[in-house]
């Protein structure tokens, strides 16, 4: 590992939110330490802070290293790290170490807690994050075909075209060695991986551009069923060296959070293929390879004012372009197409306050409204705290992003309620 430092002239942000259940039930009233560790390795309490009634904190502003640590490949490290220990009545605690703060960036730090009951039959979890792949060296990519063959209809193969699947498995290591799955919502993934592969400092261009190739590359990974197909029991895995890096539990960017939720069934293509264009990626300083993208070029480029999709054609060639998946697997019912505000009407603005209404069972800050399709006032207002509490742009907008962050909540609110 290269050095550390501690120049701490910058400042970033963090939120914490405590949930149960998949995140269909926040916990209100947990308190959470907040602690960092000096140089001398002497850990000091910086403060205490309390869950609200859609169990979350306000934002804290923390030290962080100068922005241009992160700006500038081969910098010293270009985040803070933090820990965070949290206690609520009638759940197991839990300890989250190693949490990323970046300068002038918004990290937001899930803290999933179980019951008592249940923790009486497990060991007590603490959570420690993994550095970032900027940062840290982790095994290069093992190159592949950028496309793939497809397997006879006997196959693995079920779809005739791009979907969006409601959960992947992730296996938390090379495809042979022995490790746990995890079960985890798409779009969380593409944020974990894409908040442990880029920086939420680079500008927007770069932002997409990478994530759209991280979407591709997983699209193509689940289209063509890669692993399935091998026997395995997985979708990716977390191995640098095979896939993408996932780091479970990790903090994600809210710069980064709200970017994948407004492009998430996207993914790049070229003509006369049936699959999503598997986008290999590297550093582009410790590793190089012809045609794939280039993370630290791809800001390059965008501070030259190329946009995400000229990013992606100076590596992938001039003939790719953006697609979108038809469906997303799980939800009730697909974005109608047209954002949705004050002045809409019709059966999707009833679906859209019908949902708001169930969530706001669970998370009372939420006003709820009648259920009558028109998209009045209060339904502005509903829409925009639901926007504040999962940290989407709070305009009082149903766009694609807001649409199916609400229909996924929604999901796993009724889940929860049928048990």
């Amino acid at each position: 590992m290269r050095s550390t430092q501690t120049n701490f002239i910058g400042t970033g942000r963090l939120q914490l939110s405590a949930t149960q259940n998949d995140r269909a039930r926040p916990i209100s009233g947990a308190k959470i330490s907040v602690f960092h560790t000096n140089q001398d390795g002497n850990q000091a309490q910086i403060g205490d802070v309390t869950t609200d009634n859609s169990g979350q904190t306000t934002e804290l502003e923390l030290p962080a290293p100068p922005l241009d640590y992160s700006l500038i490949p081969g910098s010293p490290m270009p985040y803070s790290q933090y820990d965070i220990r949290i206690v609520a009545d009638g759940f197991a605690p839990l300890a989250i170490n190693d949490i990323q703060i970046l300068p002038n960036s918004l990290a937001l730090q899930n803290c999933p807690l179980v019951s008592e009951e249940i923790s009486a039959q497990q060991e007590a979890e603490t959570i420690t994050i993994e550095h970032h792949t900027l940062y840290y060296e982790y095994p290069p990519k093992n190159p592949e075909d950028s496309v793939k063959p497809l397997p006879p209809p006997t196959g693995f193969v079920v779809l005739d075209r791009v979907v969006v699947p409601e959960i992947i498995v992730i296996h938390a290591g090379a495809p042979d060695a022995k490790a746990p799955n995890y079960h985890i919502p798409f779009r969380d993934y593409i944020k974990n991986v894409a908040s442990s592969e880029i920086y939420s400092t680079w500008p927007d261009a770069a932002i997409k551009a990478n994530i759209l190739a991280i979407l591709s590359f997983t699209l193509n990974r689940v289209f063509t069923e890669w692993y399935r197909n091998k026997g395995k029991n997985f979708t990716i895995t977390s191995s640098t060296a095979y896939d993408q890096a996932y780091f479970h539990g990790r903090n994600i960017f809210a710069e980064i959070s709200r970017a994948v939720d407004d492009i998430f069934t996207t993914y790049i293509t070229k003509p006369d293929i049936r699959q999503p264009l598997f986008t290999q990626y590297n550093d582009g300083q410790r590793v190089k390879n012809e045609g794939w993208l280039s993370q630290w070029g791809s800001k390059e480029l965008a501070d030259k004012g190329y946009s995400a999709i000229n990013i992606l054609k100076n590596y992938y060639g001039s003939s790719i372009y953006l697609d979108a998946a038809v469906k997303v697997a799980g939800i009730p019912n697909s974005y109608p197409g047209t954002a949705l505000r004050r002045g809409s009407s019709g059966d999707a603005v009833r679906t859209i306050q019908n949902q708001l209404n169930a969530i706001a069972n669970n998370y009372p800050a939420i006003p709820k409204q009648a259920v009558d399709g028109v998209f009045g006032v209060g339904t502005e207002v509903a829409v925009k705290v639901f926007q504040q509490i999962f940290n989407l742009v709070d305009d009082g907008i149903v766009g694609l992003g807001t649409w199916y962050k609400i229909s996924e909540v929604y999901v796993a609110v009724e889940r929860l309620a049928a048990r």
